[in-house]
């Protein structure tokens, strides 16, 4: 059995590895052109978000409102930790 200091120093441990690995994947995020000829964004999920450029152009043409909408939802929106 671990005595007390042990397991804080496992739990620590485990905490730092925790988030490299968090930090690891957030960097993961690539720009493709589908077989369609649209946008594809990889490693926001599971599956790619594919757009054709008109919709994407206008997508970040709604950026501001988009930050907007989310701070004013803030407290009914979840986030995926």
């Amino acid at each position: 059995m671990q005595n007390e200091d042990d397991l804080r120093a496992e739990l620590e441990r485990l905490k730092k590895e925790n988030e490299a690995l968090k930090n690891r994947g957030s960097r993961g995020i690539s720009l493709k052109v589908s077989e369609k000829g649209g946008v594809s964004v990889y490693g926001l999920g599971r599956f790619p978000v594919t757009l054709y450029k008109e919709q994407w152009q206008k997508l970040l043409d709604m950026a501001d409102d988009i930050r907007a909408f989310i701070r004013e939802n803030e407290a009914k929106l979840k986030a995926k930790e």
